[in-house]
């Protein structure tokens, strides 16, 4: 079709190979986003972080002119390619038609740190995607400086984070980081979350916040390591009904995010 050729075999394999494994992410610093909504709209706002855009022939009958609009004068490599194979580069069980290759954005890890007032999150070995999307989504609408994830955590370009982020993965800073006294060492508070411990106060009874903080919440089974706990200028829980044992740590992270982003900042 004009303006579109036909897909190489070779991005083929790239794009298989970017779904599948870490290490091609992590080697082409690249990854790979599917859904009109979401392709759309880094179109409309970084259409220089894509590289590649794929579409099936029926997606490029029915959307041929919005495709246009948003590729005028983008240096886009475009490509079509038939529903069975679209179907063996897609990772979700009802492909829309239409995929990206991504790069990954870039962030100043020591810009974000050097902010007189922010709030970041840490996670530490968290293990599911879907959790791990879902906290990246949250942080992003909660307007939290960055999230911070440990190495053994699930991999934030992984498909299904993407996936859960719901199109804001490129817009929040995402770091990785193994030892978090490396925030205190640099005046960021550590904000511990954990169940019900005489260490710990009721979420509520924090009425401000140092200026400078990072909430920190940790795997969903064995939640924060005692390393972590121990270093915290606040640790806190979030009550619950008698007879719920834990809230799932993306639903913990939405409360605390909101509660702690109402909050006024004092200065040590």
């Amino acid at each position: 079709m004009r303006d579109f050729p036909s897909l190489p075999a070779a991005t083929a394999s790239l794009i298989r190979d970017l779904l599948h494994h870490k290490e091609a992410r992590e080697a082409e610093q690249a990854f790979v986003l599917e859904g009109a909504k979401s392709v759309f709209e880094v179109l409309r706002s970084r259409a220089s972080a894509v590289k590649v855009l794929v579409v099936t022939p029926a997606f490029l009958h029915k959307q041929r002119p919005r495709l246009e609009r948003a590729l005028e004068r983008r240096e886009v490599g475009r490509y079509v390619c038939r529903e069975t194979t679209f179907e063996k580069l897609s990772d979700v069980e009802q492909a829309q038609g239409i995929l990206a290759v991504v790069r990954k954005p870039k962030w100043d890890e020591e810009t974000v740190l050097a902010q007189p007032l922010m709030l970041g999150l840490f996670g530490e070995q968290l293990q599911d995607p879907a959790n791990v999307g879902a906290i990246i989504r949250t942080a992003a609408a909660m307007g939290l400086s960055a999230v911070w994830l440990t190495v053994d955590s699930a991999d934030p370009f992984n498909p299904k984070v993407v996936r859960a982020t719901a199109g804001t993965l490129l817009r929040l800073p995402i770091f990785r980081r193994n030892d978090p006294s490396w925030f205190r060492d640099r005046g960021c508070a550590v904000l511990a979350a954990e169940p019900h411990d005489r260490r710990a106060k009721a979420i509520r009874e924090i009425r401000e916040l140092p200026a400078r903080a990072v909430l920190a919440v940790g795997n969903e089974s064995r939640g924060l390591s005692e390393a972590t706990l121990n270093l915290a200028a606040i640790r806190f829980y979030i009550p619950l009904e008698r007879g719920v044992e834990s809230l799932n740590v993306a639903a913990a992270v939405a409360i605390a995010a909101f509660y702690f982003t109402g909050l006024p900042p004092y200065r040590r």
